[in-house]
């Protein structure tokens, strides 16, 4: 699986200041940290950006290459900024995002085929968010034959489901999960790609790590291609890597409707199987679902 670490991004308050103080020490130490967590693409998040975007965008870049050549994910709303990251990337480099929106989307794939890029394909429209799998799927199919026509081939696609907080709506949750199971048949050769840790906004800052953890397992049974993740989170990549089949196993038998006997489990195994409960809709959430 291809992790993209989600780390660099200007809405954390340390770290948004370290970009707008154009503090190259500070960011450069964050993409070290990201790397040698085993991260495989950085992902540089400025936000919207409306003042000094292009400036910004390109200083971010210039400074993150003086010390990886990890492919990066650039990630912001102003397609001008985009455009200023794109110019001065020296590798293959992720487009994050172009959505079915019409005041974006023919210029995202304008900029996707000039400079080459990767896309993610957020399934957004004009009507906003997708409200089942079903529109998912619809919107996917679009985006693939629009870009396939425009000369941007299916293999430089990255479908984004938009994942949503299961605090919010767990149908929106299940309704991701449904379209991922879908996706291979409907986009052959398309990759697929989350924003893992939406799944958990909202949560204190010390259960989010259960939800995007058991999130991320469930997703794998689908053949998950990639995750905007915490790179910081030693448990999730070890999961990712497959290095913990243990809970992946016991998470898919809890998707097949397994109900193993909590007391006989280890407290960590404990909380994957209430976690997937509640991502599954089986058990309601609240911030003690661990402790009921």
């Amino acid at each position: 699986m291809i992790l993209i670490g989600e780390n660099l991004n200007i809405t954390s308050a340390a770290v948004g200041a370290a970009i707008r103080e154009r503090d190259a020490a500070r960011v450069q130490a964050i993409v070290r940290a990201e790397v040698d967590a085993g991260m495989d693409v950085i992902d540089l998040n400025i936000g919207p950006a409306r003042r000094d975007g292009e400036a910004l965008m390109s200083w971010v870049v210039g400074t993150v290459q003086e010390v990886t050549d990890r492919m990066l994910s650039l990630d912001t709303t102003n397609l001008s900024a985009m455009e200023a990251g794109l110019r001065v990337c020296r590798n293959r480099v992720l487009m994050n995002s172009v959505s079915l929106q019409t005041s974006r989307f023919e210029r995202g794939l304008e900029l996707a085929l000039k400079y080459h890029a990767d896309v993610i394909a957020l399934l957004w429209s004009n009507d906003g968010m997708p409200r089942d799998a079903n529109e998912r799927a619809m919107l996917a199919v679009d985006f693939i034959y629009r870009a396939n026509n425009a000369g941007i081939p299916s293999e430089r696609i990255w479908i984004d489901p938009i994942v949503s907080p299961i605090a919010v709506d767990v149908n929106q949750v299940k309704a991701c999960m449904e379209f991922m199971g879908m996706l291979a048949e409907i986009a052959p050769g398309c990759r697929s790609v989350v924003g893992l840790s939406n799944v958990s906004n909202g949560p204190p800052a010390h259960l989010r790590g259960w939800l995007n953890r058991t999130y991320l397992a469930m997703l794998m049974r689908y053949g998950l291609h990639s995750a905007i993740v915490d790179a910081f989170d030693g448990d999730l990549t070890a999961i990712a890597r497959g290095r913990r089949p243990d809970i992946v196993g016991l998470v898919h038998r809890i998707m097949d409707g397994e109900a193993p006997d909590l007391k006989s489990l280890p407290a960590e195994l404990q909380y994957y199987v209430k976690t997937a409960r509640v991502l599954m809709g089986q058990s309601v959430y609240s911030h003690l679902w661990l402790e009921v």
